[in-house]
């Protein structure tokens, strides 16, 4: 896995975003299931929102040594739900067995130079019925200074997530969040043209645009947004295979 050099500061940013948190980790609660693995799961800010009844057990997996530490000492101090493993690595350091039922990558695919490739190995550690789900990002004019300053190759949208399906996979659902998001995200890059957004911007985002989201999103039939989500199934002749 080839990623740019990465610095994590977003991570810190981003970790009071509690309401934007829990409005994703609902919606993406549906594929999470069994045996999940969390791929860069940073600080370990996400995992406990994403966790519930239906998972089995956890393994975060994370390449960043200080981030590492970090999330093996959230973990000591606030025990997860359910039994949940942290190791050091990326995905290629993990053998093909055994096999996950949900491989996550939240906020993580486009850090990752061969989006394409990487989803090609997650397949093959993916049991039959197994899910791969994926947050990322949304539009590439949205793409901005503090994009490549903590370590994006891409933004994406639908018709991208869905040309970088690998042969073995079918995308099933793909669609945006965050609609109040994007009209803001889009303000500050034709207006205020900010490097990187303010713990105050953050703040206000997550109280009030990503409540107002909540209501938008459904009524807008999730066809804007400031993320998007990609969901991916193992097809059955991989599955037979």
């Amino acid at each position: 896995m080839t990623e740019r050099p990465y610095i994590g500061r977003e991570l810190d940013l981003f970790e009071k975003g509690t309401t934007w948190k829990r409005y994703y980790a609902r919606r993406l609660r549906p594929w999470i299931r069994g045996r999940v693995l969390e791929v860069g799961a940073g600080i370990g800010a996400t995992t406990p929102f994403l966790q519930h009844e239906s998972v089995v057990s956890w393994l975060c997996l994370e390449p960043d040594p200080g981030n590492l530490i970090r999330l093996l000492e959230r973990l000591e101090h606030l025990p997860p739900s359910v039994p949940t493993e942290s190791r050091a690595g990326t995905l290629h350091d993990l053998p093909l067995s055994p096999a996950f039922d949900t491989i996550l990558y939240v906020d993580v695919l486009e850090h990752i130079a061969d989006d394409r490739g990487e989803l090609s190995a997650a397949r093959d550690r993916l049991r039959a019925d197994g899910s791969i789900v994926v947050l990322a990002p949304a539009h590439r004019f949205l793409f901005s200074p503090f994009d490549a300053a903590i370590g994006h190759f891409r933004r994406y949208d639908r018709r991208m997530l869905a040309a970088v399906t690998p042969e073995g996979l079918d995308l099933v659902r793909c669609f945006y969040l965050d609609a109040a998001g994007l009209v803001a995200s889009l303000g500050n890059r034709l207006f205020l043209q900010a490097d990187q957004p303010t713990s105050t911007q953050i703040r206000i985002w997550d109280r009030y645009l990503v409540r107002l989201s909540r209501i938008l999103d459904p009524c807008l039939f999730h066809v804007v947004g400031k993320s998007v989500v990609g969901i991916w199934r193992r097809s059955r002749v991989a599955a037979a295979g």
